[in-house]
């Protein structure tokens, strides 16, 4: 598990925002180096079956513990599962979900040049043709009538309609579709619909072992083994400060964060304050608690 959720793929928001996005190339969405990624328990094993059953994936866990990395390493990885070459992997197209997301945003629209109009393709409409992996990153933040869009795509019609064009678009061999989010954050506003949610398997991810962090830690941020496995217990700590007011424990990700102030010449504690403390909450009591944490820890 990576404790970076960075892109190591092309990524967009919007179709919007990327008005040439139907004439980029297919491989620009190519995973050409192998990310680093450590399997925690049988989520590899779990998606390859997925990937060749084209079962829709929903990848559930807090904030910051691997779920973008481990896409794009599938991503990656799907390469060797089909005996085929690196350059001719598995496509990952990436939609980073938000609220003001839109049906069109994600299949597509009618762009005006000139006296004429030209139509664009949205991220799902370009998975769907090329037989991508299309990545709805935090999919509970679209809107829900949005979502809805998707659902003749989860099931053995892996159809997308494109109602603006009239059309009925099959999805071609390889097209599979991802979705992560965060439970921590559900409410009754910000949770899948469950007519959704049952058009997916659903992989769960949770904070690895301390040894498994340290690695992850030392790998990813260049620090010591033994300052890594100091940053991996100081992370349980915390974790058990949940239930004094803590709204969620620290990620992995922020973990790194911490390792590389410190690999680059910042004290453990100040890099600790910075990367994990005010980076946590706003709460000056709880500051206070993850404070005394990092000092029974790091004396210094």
């Amino acid at each position: 598990m990576s404790g970076s959720d960075h892109s190591a793929g092309a990524a967009l928001t919007t179709a919007e925002h990327s008005p040439g996005f139907s004439q980029i190339a297919v491989e620009d969405f190519r995973i050409t180096e192998e990310p680093f990624y450590l399997p925690i328990a049988d989520e590899v094993e779990l998606f390859l079956a997925a990937y060749e059953q084209k079962v829709p994936v929903l990848l559930k866990g807090p904030t910051g513990v691997g779920k973008t990395r481990f896409i794009e390493y599938m991503s990656w990885r799907l390469h060797q599962h089909l005996g085929q070459p690196s350059e001719e992997g598995v496509p990952l197209i990436t939609v980073a979900c938000h609220e003001d997301l839109t049906a069109s945003d994600l299949v597509g629209r009618y762009l005006l040049e000139g006296d004429d109009t030209r139509w664009i393709d949205g991220p799902i409409t370009r998975a769907t043709k090329v037989g991508a992996i299309c990545y709805l990153d935090e999919v509970v933040e679209a809107r829900k009538d949005t979502t809805v869009l998707i659902h003749p795509l989860t099931d053995y019609r892996r159809l997308l309609p494109i109602d603006k064009r009239g059309e009925l678009l099959e999805a071609a061999d390889g097209f599979i579709l991802v979705m992560s989010y965060n439970p921590g954050y559900q409410s009754a506003l910000k949770d899948l619909k469950h007519s959704t949610r049952q058009r997916f398997m659903a992989i769960e991810f949770g904070y690895p072992g301390r040894d498994q962090e340290a690695e992850i830690i030392s790998r990813e941020s260049g620090a010591t083994h033994e300052m890594a496995m100091e940053l991996a217990k100081l992370a349980e700590k915390v974790r058990n400060l949940k239930e004094h007011g803590l709204g969620e424990g620290v990620s992995t990700r922020l973990l790194v964060y911490a390792g590389k102030l410190i690999h680059q010449g910042i004290t453990p504690r100040r890099a600790c304050q910075v990367a994990v403390v005010w980076a946590l909450t706003d709460d000056l009591e709880v500051q206070r608690s993850i404070e005394e944490v990092v000092t029974s820890i790091f004396e210094e």
